[in-house]
C-alpha cells in the first residue's frame, strides 16, 4: 500500500513546481504550497490550487516564522524554487529552508530545488553563469549534508517541453521549429526529460528508503540523443529537411561572453556543458550516490522523446503533408 504523506512545495506556482503539485495531489499526498503575499493575492492562482485540492499557506521563505509553522503541518518538504533574479528568490536561497527545517525538527525527507544536471559532476566543465549556478546548487548541497537533513536530489537534466521545440535556439521568442542550432559538432548526447515525468518519478522518491541521501538521475534509454540525432528524427517526422546552423566551440565561448541578455547568456553556458562537453552524459553512475529513476520504477509509462515529436509534428506547421 502506498504510504500517503503530508508535502510542502515550495515554489509550486512556478513552471516545475505546478507539475510536481498536481503530481503530488494525483498519488494522493495531503498537498500544501506555500504562497507570497503577491502570489496569494491572485485569484487565478488560488482558484488553480484550491481546484486540485491544495492547501494554501500564506507565507515566505524570508520569513523565518511562516516558514516553520508550514514546515509544523508536514513531513516531506520539496523545493521548486528557481534560478532568475526576477523570481526574487534564489538557489542559494534554500539555506532558510535548511534553517527552517532543523527548527521544525519533524522532516523525514527534503527535496532541494535541482531537477537539471548533475552539478557535482557538471561543475568541472562549467563556465560563466552556469558554473555560479552549478556552484550554488553545491553549497546547499552541502549545507543539507552538514545539518545532516534526509534528502533526495532529483537531477532531470533538459525540460523537453522547454528545449525539445525549439531545437536548442536560445531565443525562444522568436525560434520555431523549421530550422536549429547545433552547438559543437552535434554528437554529445543529452537527456530530455518531459516535465510530467520529473514530478511523477520526484514524487516516488520520497518515501523510498533506495533514495533517502540518494541522487536520482531520470536518464531513461529513449529519452537520450545527440543534436544530430534528435535532428535526424525530427527531419523523418515532417518529411522535410531543416535548415541548421552550426556553431563551433569557439564561436560558443565568444557568444557566451558577448551576450547581454542574463537568461539567453546562461541559457548558452548550459548549453555549453550540455552539448559541447557532453556533461549530462559522460559519466557513469556510483552506486553508493547514485540511483536510476527508471530502473527504481519501471511501472511508471514515461514519455520518450520520439512520442513527444509525434505530437509535435501532427501539430507543426513544418509537416508538409
Amino acid at each position: 500500500m502506498a504510504i500517503v504523506s503530508k508535502v510542502l512545495v515550495i515554489g509550486g506556482s512556478g513552471y516545475i513546481g505546478k507539475y510536481i503539485v498536481e503530481a503530488s495531489v494525483k498519488n494522493g499526498h495531503q498537498t500544501y504550497a506555500l504562497l507570497r503575499e503577491q502570489t496569494f493575492s491572485q485569484p487565478h492562482i488560488q482558484d488553480y490550487f484550491l481546484r486540485l485540492g491544495v492547501h494554501l499557506i500564506h507565507g515566505d521563505i524570508y520569513d523565518h516564522e511562516s516558514l516553520v509553522k508550514a514546515m509544523k503541518k508536514v513531513d516531506v518538504v520539496i523545493s521548486a524554487v528557481g534560478h532568475r533574479s526576477h523570481s526574487n528568490i534564489l538557489i542559494q536561497d534554500q539555506i532558510k529552508i535548511l534553517a527552517a527545517i532543523k527548527e521544525a525538527g519533524n522532516i523525514k525527507r527534503f527535496i532541494p530545488s535541482e531537477y537539471g544536471m548533475d552539478v557535482s559532476r557538471a561543475r568541472v566543465n562549467a563556465i560563466g553563469p552556469a558554473k555560479s549556478l552549478f556552484e550554488a546548487k553545491m553549497v546547499i548541497r552541502q549545507a543539507i549534508e552538514k545539518e545532516r537533513i534526509p534528502f533526495t536530489i532529483v537531477c532531470s537534466n533538459y525540460f523537453a517541453r522547454i528545449c525539445i521545440p525549439y531545437l536548442f535556439q536560445y531565443d525562444i521568442q522568436s525560434s520555431t521549429m523549421d530550422h536549429a542550432i547545433i552547438f559543437g559538432d552535434g554528437t554529445s548526447k543529452a537527456i530530455f526529460s518531459m516535465e510530467e515525468d520529473i514530478a511523477t518519478y520526484t514524487m516516488k522518491t520520497i518515501n523510498d528508503p533506495r533514495t533517502i541521501n540518494k541522487i536520482v538521475h531520470i536518464r531513461p534509454d529513449g529519452n537520450i540523443y545527440s543534436s544530430n540525432q534528435l535532428l535526424s528524427l525530427w527531419e523523418n517526422k515532417i518529411g522535410n529537411t531543416v535548415s541548421c546552423k552550426y556553431i563551433t566551440e569557439e564561436q560558443l565561448l565568444k557568444d557566451i561572453q558577448d551576450e547581454s541578455d542574463a537568461l539567453n547568456k546562461l541559457i548558452l553556458a548550459v548549453a555549453y556543458s550540455s552539448f559541447v562537453k557532453g556533461d549530462q552524459t559522460n559519466f557513469d553512475l556510483e552506486p553508493s550516490i547514485d540511483v536510476e529513476a527508471t530502473k527504481l520504477y519501471p511501472e511508471v509509462k514515461h514519455t520518450t522523446v520520439d512520442e513527444y515529436l509525434d505530437h509535435l509534428a501532427a501539430t507543426s506547421s513544418c509537416n508538409t503533408n
